[in-house]
């Protein structure tokens, strides 16, 4: 028996005697309130891309494609000075093209992965994007905005309604 936990002797119990520490017993949790309760904090926040990786991404697949081209060329046994030209003229299309859809606004056309969660949620801001623009929801909205113009009105009312009550 050690530090007195367990059997004396493991002789008879049909166990090992081997002490173990009990993995369901459930720690009591903090008296501290697990919720938050700023109403902010329950808004709606969407997660922002980091512009870094996204960049790092587009360059890396147009290097992919110049790295094919160089190797299905370098199997052909070309020239090096012409598959470094063929390469960088490539290099500069892709570039070029990727230029001209990043100005036109659209994103990838192909469907993402779910570890790609920076392409994601750059996709879904531009998809936010597209639908408040096409229900013509200004930038500045802010949800329940028309409950506290209707409740600024209506004191309004109120208000203009008190004069004329106290000169009666």
């Amino acid at each position: 028996m050690s530090d007195n936990v367990g059997l004396s002797t493991p002789r008879g119990s049909g166990t090992s005697g081997y002490v173990q520490r009990n993995l369901a017993h459930i720690k009591p949790r903090d008296s501290a309130a697990p919720y938050p309760k700023d109403p902010d904090t329950f808004r709606h926040r969407q997660r922002q891309p980091d512009k870094g990786i996204l960049e790092h991404d587009r360059k890396r697949e147009i290097e992919v494609k110049v790295f094919e081209l160089r190797d299905e060329l370098e199997d052909q046994e070309v020239d090096e000075d012409e598959i470094e030209d063929r390469c960088e003229a490539l290099r500069k299309k892709l570039m070029a093209e990727q230029e001209r859809d990043n100005r036109r606004g659209g994103g990838p056309k192909r469907s993402l992965k779910m570890h790609q969660v920076h392409e994601l949620a750059d996709a879904k801001i531009k998809e936010s994007e597209r639908l408040r623009r096409a229900l013509k929801i200004s930038k500045d909205y802010e949800e329940g905005s028309h409950w506290k113009r209707q409740e600024e009105r209506l004191q309004k009312a109120v208000d203009s309604e008190q004069p004329r009550a106290d000169k009666d």
